[in-house]
């Protein structure tokens, strides 16, 4: 009969109830929200040497002040291929320079320089 210490059960080989190492479930640990970076590494945990530029406004490099709706050709840069404005966070621009940008592009599609939306 095998030896019972202190009352318990002796140790099976039998796996534990949680495992030892999580599944890949996306998250970045028990307190975190999940990954968006699409599993490259960030600059922040020591992992990889992975380094995103500031992104500058192209507006404030270039000194324009004045966005002009019927320049088609720059308002274009900033729209997806979906008719979509791209957001700020993407495209870099300034918040103020991201107002007009938008007034523009609204001033464009109006006088149909610019589609609203194309055909899929």
């Amino acid at each position: 009969m095998p030896e019972e210490t202190n009352g318990k059960a002796p140790e099976t080989s039998a796996p534990a109830a949680a495992p030892a190492t999580p599944a890949p479930s996306g998250h970045s640990g028990p307190s975190g929200p999940p990954h968006r970076s699409g599993g490259r590494p960030s600059g922040g945990s020591g992992r990889g040497k992975f380094f995103r530029r500031k992104k500058v406004c192209k507006f404030c490099t270039e000194k324009i002040d004045a966005i002009p709706y019927r320049d088609v050709r720059l308002l274009q840069q900033f729209v997806a291929e979906r008719g979509k404005i791209v957001p700020r966070r993407l495209t870099g621009v300034c918040t103020t320079h991201q107002r007009r940008l938008t007034r523009a592009i609204k001033q464009a599609r109006n006088i149909a320089l610019l589609p609203f939306a194309t055909r899929h």
